[in-house]
C-alpha cells in the first residue's frame, strides 16, 4: 500500500554538491542549507567529513557545520567513512551520521578502500561510540542494482549486506542505485528479496537519474510502502567513483509527483524551486530538474 506521508531526505548539499568538480564557497554552501531549512525539509544532509584528498569539495565540513542557522525541528546529518570523520563530526555537533557500503566488493575497494567485510568492522567501531553518544546513525547501501565494474548486482548480496547494517544499530539503511541503472522491474525484484528481512519502515531509496529511470523506480518502491526518499535539489549529483553517473533525483521532481498524488511531505515546493535556482546561478547553470525549469526562476 502507498504511504499517504513520504519523508523527503534532503542530500544535495553533500551527495549533490560533492560531486562538484569547481569548489563551492562554505558561505554559499550555508545559504543552500539556510534556504532548505525554511522549505519544510526535516532532514538535510550538509556535509561529509572525509579527507579532502578524496574529495575536496567538501574540507569545509566542520566550517559549514558551524555557519549553518539550526532551524527547530530539522536534523543535519553528515556523513563520515571512518572513526576519524565520526569524531569530526560529533566535534562539529552533528546528532546524526551516516555510514555507508557497498553490496558490490570492487566498488567498496574504490569508493572506501576496503573490501565489504572490512567496512562493516570499521562501522562497528564507529557505532560502539554512537551509542555512547546519543548519535543516530543511518546507512547507505551503495550499487543496490548494478556495479559500474562488476555489473548486475544480486539482489541477495544487496539484503545481506542491509541486514548486517541494521544489525549493528542503524536506525534506517538507504538502498542506492548509484550508477542509476535500474528500471521498475529492477526495483521489484531488489524490494521483493530486501522486504523480506527488513521491514519498509526502516527502508529508504536513493536514485539516480542516469537513465532517466528515477521518478519511475521512486513509483514502484512507493507501491511496496518505502515511506522515505532520498532527492537532491535542483538534481544536484553524481558519484566521483561512479564513471558516467549524473544526478541525484531533483527534490522538486520527486515533491511535484508526491503532491499531485495526494501524498502529504510537508515541504512546500515554490521554497525548494528557489533553492534550486539559487546554488545553480552559484554553479553558473540551469537546475537540472523538469520543475525548476518549468517554473522558472523565482
Amino acid at each position: 500500500m502507498r504511504p499517504a506521508k513520504v519523508i523527503l531526505y534532503e542530500v544535495g548539499p553533500r551527495d549533490g554538491l560533492q560531486a562538484e568538480t569547481e569548489i563551492v564557497s562554505a558561505a554559499d554552501k550555508i545559504a543552500l542549507i539556510d534556504t532548505l531549512s525554511a522549505s519544510g525539509l526535516k532532514y538535510i544532509e550538509a556535509a561529509s567529513f572525509v579527507s579532502p584528498k578524496w574529495v575536496p569539495q567538501m574540507a569545509d565540513a566542520a566550517e559549514v557545520m558551524a555557519g549553518i542557522t539550526r532551524a527547530p525541528g530539522v536534523t543535519y546529518p553528515v556523513l563520515t567513512p571512518n572513526l576519524k570523520g565520526y569524531e569530526s563530526a560529533k566535534d562539529a555537533r552533528a546528532t546524526t551520521v551516516a555510514i555507508f557500503g557497498a553490496a558490490s566488493e570492487t566498488f567498496s575497494q574504490r569508493n572506501i578502500n576496503c573490501s565489504v567485510a572490512e567496512s562493516l568492522d570499521r562501522f562497528t567501531f564507529i557505532m560502539e561510540e554512537s551509542a555512547s553518544d546519543r548519535i543516530k546513525v543511518r546507512g547507505y547501501v551503495s550499487t543496490v542494482i548494478a556495479c559500474p565494474y562488476e555489473g548486475p548486482v544480486k539482489p541477495q548480496a544487496v539484503a545481506e549486506m542491509a541486514r548486517k547494517m541494521l544489525d549493528i544499530g542503524c536506525y534506517e539503511i538507504s538502498l542506492g542505485d548509484t550508477i542509476g541503472v535500474g528500471t521498475p522491474a529492477d526495483v521489484s525484484r531488489l524490494l521483493d528479496t530486501v522486504l523480506k528481512v527488513i521491514p519498509p519502515e526502516k527502508l529508504a531509496v536513493h536514485f539516480h537519474d542516469t537513465y532517466g529511470q528515477a521518478l519511475a523506480n521512486i513509483l514502484t518502491s512507493l507501491d511496496y510502502g518505502i515511506a522515505t526518499i532520498d532527492s537532491s535539489v535542483g538534481g544536484l549529483g553524481g558519484c566521483p567513483y561512479a564513471p558516467g553517473a549524473s544526478g541525484n533525483v531533483a527534490t522538486e521532481d520527486v515533491l511535484y509527483m508526491l503532491t499531485g498524488m495526494g501524498i502529504n511531505t510537508g515541504v512546500d515546493l515554490d521554497a525548494i524551486v528557489a533553492a534550486a535556482w539559487q546554488i545553480s546561478d552559484v554553479l553558473g547553470r540551469p537546475p537540472r530538474s523538469k520543475v525548476a525549469v518549468a517554473k522558472g526562476r523565482p
